[in-house]
């Protein structure tokens, strides 16, 4: 009975019946025909017999290994392993239908290739979450064929359950390009300090990146190697990324909401603080407080920040920046940085919330991130001609303007502000951070 629950007929095999039927129907009106049919039909049957003991052999089978990461990256490319091993005398041809969780929504995934005798493969496939959460895979069936008439299911039963978390991948690739002093390889902009106040800390040898004004030229020649003075600036100050979990923060771009996007940038943030000696730290809100990770620079901050950050969901309630200043007054005593990673879309949105902002600028340094929505800057970037067209234009233009008023108000009432796309949140952030760094603002 197993394996006649494994056994499938393949398309080949319904279009030799069917050929034999025709031929059969014909064989009525020519009667010389049915003698030809009929050895055809025993050549088939056969065949048919010898592919199913091709297939169904005891000494040959097939063995399925997943080779999975512990955890996925949350809007990245991550990559999947399966590992196939064939004891099989002969060449094999082989389809691998894997149970993708249902975030995926794939309905027609497969893999298809062949296997040599007693052969060892693996193959290898991408997945791009765009939610975090458990990721649930089921049953992996792998289909074998040999002469095509018949094919042999295989089936691992072990089911697989990832969880997605916040853009770990990004955060390698920008620890690795500060550690190095390479983040201008990707956008990120070298800033010149206002000023030298800082102490002098040692001499080490020249990295791509660093300030030609502090090569030591006494030094070099001595070493024969470019080597640079490197300065010791003010470290341990507090950094704190602050995310409203409001519905605003709902909106997708790229199939990324923007709360998604803002959890990604302080992940990477915070981490380059860290690099940088100085303290991170997350604070969540929304109509009420949600969590607060006190800032810290110790090992383990970065694994507590993406926990914290994990499970995190916006929520459909206005969000009350009166309560956040209000935790701020009695929760953050020392003078720190805040990103406030938030969305206006009105300016009379915006207004509600300056009285407070302006409070908190006044204890702290405050960078509010407000999002570009490119969709509606493509709207009206896009040629119309039908009246509907002209005044879905106008609308676009209007709401662009005035999210261009937004910055300007925030600007005027002495906040710092980043207007970004979603996809360059996190370069943009990580440059602010940068500037106020070299300005000596805190």
């Amino acid at each position: 009975m197993k394996g006649i629950r494994n056994t499938y007929f393949t398309d080949r095999f319904f279009l030799c019946l069917l050929i034999l039927a025709v031929l059969f129907v014909m064989a009525f009106i020519f009667e010389w025909l049915y003698l030809p049919i009929q050895i055809l039909l025993g050549m088939f049957t056969l065949t048919v017999l010898v592919d199913l003991f091709l297939l169904f052999n005891r000494k040959a089978t097939l063995t399925i290994q997943r080779q999975y990461p512990e955890k996925i990256s949350n809007g990245d490319i991550n990559k999947f392993s399966i590992q196939l091993l064939s004891t099989y005398p002969h060449s094999i041809a082989i389809k691998i239908l894997e149970e993708l969780p249902v975030q995926f929504q794939y309905r027609n995934f497969g893999l298809y290739s062949r296997l040599s005798p007693h052969d060892s493969k693996q193959f290898s496939y991408t997945l791009r979450p765009t939610e975090r959460g458990k990721y649930q895979f089921g049953h992996c069936h792998v289909f074998v064929k040999y002469w095509g008439f018949v094919q042999r299911r295989f089936t691992l039963k072990e089911s697989a359950t990832l969880p997605c978390y916040p853009s770990f991948i990004q955060l390698k690739k920008y620890t690795l390009l500060a550690t190095t002093n390479r983040l201008t390889e990707i956008g990120i902009k070298r800033i010149k300090r206002v000023g030298n106040t800082m102490e002098f800390e040692r001499i080490r040898e020249y990295n791509r990146g660093d300030d030609y004004r502090f090569i030591n030229w006494k030094a070099t020649a001595k070493v024969r190697k470019v080597m640079v003075n490197q300065y010791q600036e003010e470290k341990s100050q507090p950094i704190y990324s602050v995310i409203d979990m409001g519905r605003a923060m709902r909106m997708p771009f790229e199939e990324l909401t923007l709360l998604d996007y803002a959890i990604n940038a302080s992940l990477v943030l915070s981490n380059i603080a860290i690099v940088k000696k100085d303290r991170a730290g997350l604070l969540t809100f929304s109509h009420r407080i949600d969590q607060h990770i006190p800032p810290s620079k110790r090992s383990h901050q970065i694994k507590l920040i993406s926990e914290g950050l994990y499970n995190i969901k916006t929520t459909f309630k206005e969000t009350e920046f009166g309560n956040l200043y209000t935790y701020s007054k009695q929760h953050l005593t020392q003078r720190a940085l805040l990103f406030l990673y938030t969305n206006f879309e009105t300016i009379d949105a915006m207004k509600r919330q300056l009285p407070y902002l302006r409070f908190l600028n006044n204890s702290h340094i405050i960078v509010v991130v407000v999002f570009k929505n490119t969709e509606l800057k493509q709207l009206a970037e896009q040629p119309a001609k039908k009246s509907r067209e002209i005044y879905n234009q106008i609308i676009a233009e209007k709401l662009v303007y005035e999210k261009q008023l937004i910055i300007q108000e925030l600007r005027m009432n002495g906040l710092q502000t980043i207007l970004t796309e979603p996809k360059d949140l996190t370069i943009n952030s990580i440059n602010k951070y940068l500037e106020i760094k070299a300005r000596g603002l805190i």
